[in-house]
């Protein structure tokens, strides 16, 4: 694109250009400079800076500074902006690190794969964090946050650690619950638990050891950021997952239903097979009042058939809880010392309190079991019945 049509195109999609910074002056002013050749719709977040920060911004009066009085992380520094974009009209915003790592002429690169897109999209610089130059342990803290992204969401991506971003301001949320470096990944996951596209697009950037200052603490923010995935994982099991079954469910006509998500025309019989040994597997463990939760969830994960694998857990249905008690004591017995004549005694939730620890390692004995006798048999059925989707 010209620099023409890139000024156009910042002007009529109402997109400003967001630089929060904290004690960068020795690249701040470059970065401002860059950026201005584009447009002059800027807005700084000084989050508390002690250096010359505020005197390098002063020479900027046709920009908007917001300067907060404490340092509280970069993700507040974030949140601020947004909110002062919105306020100010705007309905995208482009991050852009104030520490001299991202080049302002990549721009037009945001801008021209906004214009692409028929809906609302975030979009993440990927700056290819294999080529040389690149910190190892940059590189390995990308890796690691692009699986837990792919997941919490379902979306693969080659940089997910980027902060040159382009963001839909109108469609991110609007509470948050971190204020730091973890921030950034809180919100990409929240906004595609939204179903907003989030897309990578290609920038150049700059490792300089002499004028780069880094404010990540590898052990604290590490930690946070765990924690974070920690929590983001739980919620993507037992509440994303599950609400996305059942939206599906209600968007679609029964027939389709069964056509696409029960018999799944495109799915093989190894899938199928797997489905069903992973309903049985769950349907006879210990996790009794999670077992919906679990099969949707893990069915969904590994790309398995949904409905099979609900149908498969009901195998715990409760005229077969007796005869699984039963047999889950039975296994266990061997293995756990103490009352070996256990099942001469009535079969109830008293006596699988009592031996707790036989019950449990019985049940997976006979999951594990019967689980792969149930999805060898289904194997060898469908096999039969429609020998050709393998």
């Amino acid at each position: 694109m010209f620099l023409a049509e890139v000024q156009n195109a910042i002007s009529e999609k109402k997109i400003c250009v967001l630089i929060p910074t904290y004690n960068n002056e020795k690249t701040l002013k470059r970065v401002i400079d860059g950026v201005l050749d584009y447009t002059e719709s800027i807005i700084v977040v000084n989050d508390g800076s002690t250096d010359s920060t505020p005197q390098v911004l002063a020479q900027y009066p046709q920009i908007t500074v917001i300067s907060l009085p404490e340092n509280k992380g970069k993700g507040n520094g974030l949140k601020t902006g947004f909110r002062a974009a919105k306020k100010s009209g705007y309905d995208y915003a482009i991050t852009i690190d104030s520490d001299g790592q991202h080049y302002p002429d990549d721009i037009p690169v945001f801008v021209e794969a906004l214009l692409q897109e028929k809906e609302e999209v975030l979009l993440i610089g990927n700056r290819n964090m294999s080529q040389d130059g690149i910190p190892k342990k940059s590189s390995f803290g990308n890796r690691f946050s692009n699986f837990w992204f792919w997941f919490e969401t379902g979306i693969r991506l080659e940089d997910t650690q980027s902060g040159y971003r382009l963001y839909p301001l109108h469609k991110i949320p609007k509470k948050y619950f971190t204020p730091k470096f973890e921030f950034e990944i809180e919100i990409i996951v929240r906004t595609a638990w939204r179903h907003v596209p989030v897309k990578n697009v290609p920038i150049k950037v700059l490792y300089d050891p002499v004028e780069r200052v880094s404010h990540f603490r590898p052990f604290k923010d590490f930690t946070r950021i765990s924690i974070l995935n920690t929590i983001l994982v739980t919620i993507t099991l037992f509440y994303i997952i599950p609400r996305n079954f059942v939206n599906n469910f209600k968007k679609k006509s029964f027939k389709r239903f069964i056509q696409e998500d029960v018999l799944e025309s495109d799915g093989s019989n190894r899938t199928k097979a797997f489905s069903i040994a992973l309903g049985v597997f769950i349907g006879l463990s210990p996790f009794w009042g999670f077992q919906t939760l679990l099969v949707i969830s893990l069915s969904v994960l590994f790309k398995l058939n949904k409905v099979l694998a609900f149908v498969a857990s009901n195998v715990s249905l409760p005229p077969f809880i007796p005869f699984i008690i039963a047999a889950s004591l039975f296994l266990g017995a061997p293995f756990v010392s103490g009352n070996s004549d256990i099942l001469s005694q009535d079969l109830n939730f008293e006596l699988i309190k009592n031996n707790l620890l036989q019950y449990i390692i019985g049940s997976f004995i006979l999951s594990t079991t019967l689980s792969a006798v149930a999805g060898v048999v289904s194997f060898l059925f469908l096999n039969k019945v429609n020998p050709e989707n393998n």
